[in-house]
């Protein structure tokens, strides 16, 4: 089929014409499209999708990394995954937000934000006493967060409200970004 006989083929088939270019048009996406339908998604949701995608992979001392799972320090030595920290670090990343790999540090990396305001994605923190907290977790919404807990175990979500260890340590949240 020539160019000239696909023409005149959609030529005399006008309603075929206009599907075909509905159709191409429908598909075709343009760069200032897909940047609104980025930015329909807030930085903490995207950290809280980020942080989703690991459910399930083992605690190490100490690994993570802003690409991923990693062997962990000490302890975590042998084991490839993240602790607290590291999926916090991890999951903000992918949500363009660089955090440190300290819990104490991620406490002082944002906007403080009163319980009652939390957001998804916003870092939750909870022990240390006076010090520095020595847990953080990423809220995801209706009183779950989702955290790497201890050595021993992975990647999980946890109704925290509902759990009076993590109500009577929670020591404040933070919105990084």
């Amino acid at each position: 089929m020539t160019k000239n006989s696909v023409f005149l083929w959609f030529a005399l088939r006008p309603a075929l014409l206009i599907a075909f270019v509905a159709a191409l048009l429908t598909a075709m996406t343009t760069p200032a499209e897909a940047a609104r339908k980025k930015k329909a998604m807030t930085k903490g949701q995207i950290a809280a999708a980020a942080a989703l995608t690991q459910l399930g992979v083992a605690f190490s001392w100490g690994g993570g990394s802003p690409k991923g799972p990693t062997f962990g320090i000490g302890r975590g030595a042998r084991t490839r995954g993240f602790d607290c920290s590291g999926l916090t670090l991890y999951a903000w990343s992918r949500a363009g937000v660089r955090l440190s790999h300290y819990t104490g540090a991620q406490f002082r990396q944002g906007r403080r934000i009163p319980l009652s305001a939390r957001r998804t994605g916003d870092l939750l923190f909870f022990g240390g006493g006076t010090g520095a907290p020595t847990h953080v977790a990423l809220y995801l919404g209706s009183g779950i967060m989702i955290h790497a807990p201890k050595t021993g175990d992975v990647v999980r979500k946890t109704s925290f409200l509902n759990i009076p260890y993590y109500r009577s340590s929670f020591r404040g949240a933070v919105r990084p970004g």
